[in-house]
Order: structure tokens, then sequence, then C-alpha cells
């Protein structure tokens, strides 16, 4: 049983960097597509980005394009999400999600989160 772990969170500055880190245990990450995703306090989870399994390729919400940036390494097990200039509205609840499939919203296996605090 595939299971994720989001770390990297924290509380930063606007305009600042942060790497957030979903690592996999119980199987391997290789043919999974991971996405990332956020929740806001009072708003509903959103999609910020995917990478698919075989191709690699990328997508992201236009809220994050040329700011966050999602990588994987599968021979950790890890996909990053790379976010500069962070901003306010950038706080929220992120969390990792996996589909042997491919991206989409209602993803197979999720992690817990992580937080990200954008403030001064």
């Amino acid at each position: 049983q595939l299971q994720l772990v989001e770390s990297g969170g924290g509380l930063v500055q606007p305009g600042g960097s942060l790497r957030l880190s979903c690592t996999a245990s119980g199987s391997t990450l290789d043919y999974f597509a991971v996405g990332w995703f956020r929740q806001a306090p009072g708003k509903e989870r959103e999609g910020v980005s995917c990478i698919s399994s075989v191709s690699g390729s990328t997508n992201y919400a236009d809220s994050v394009k040329g700011r966050f940036t999602i990588s994987r390494d599968n021979a950790r097990g890890t996909v990053y999400l790379h976010m500069k200039s962070l901003q306010p509205e950038d706080t929220a609840v992120y969390y990792c999600a996996a589909d042997p499939g491919y991206c989409r919203s209602s993803m197979d296996y999720w992690g817990k989160g992580t937080l990200v605090i954008v403030s001064s």
C-alpha cells in the first residue's frame, strides 16, 4: 500500500521560497502520477501542479505558473514542489497525491499535508 508523507512546510515571508517534499513508502513512485494540491482556510481544495509517471510532463495552476516547479526523483521515491516568490495567498495546507493512472482531481492516494504560511 502506497503511503505519502509531505514535509518542508513552514512560515516564510512574502517573496520567500520553500521546497516541499513528498516521500513515498510501501511502493515505488515510478509508475504513479503525482500531484500537489492545497486548501486554504475557508476555501475548497485546488490543484497546484502535477507530474506524470512516464513522460514526466507537468502542469500548473495559472496562479502558480512561473513561480512553482514540480520535479521528481524516482530513485529517492520523492516528488518536490519548489516554490518561489511566495505570497500571502499561497498560505494553505499542501497535500501530495498519487495515482497509478494520470493526473486528476480525485487521485487514489493522499498524504496528510504540510502547512505553509506566508506572512511578514
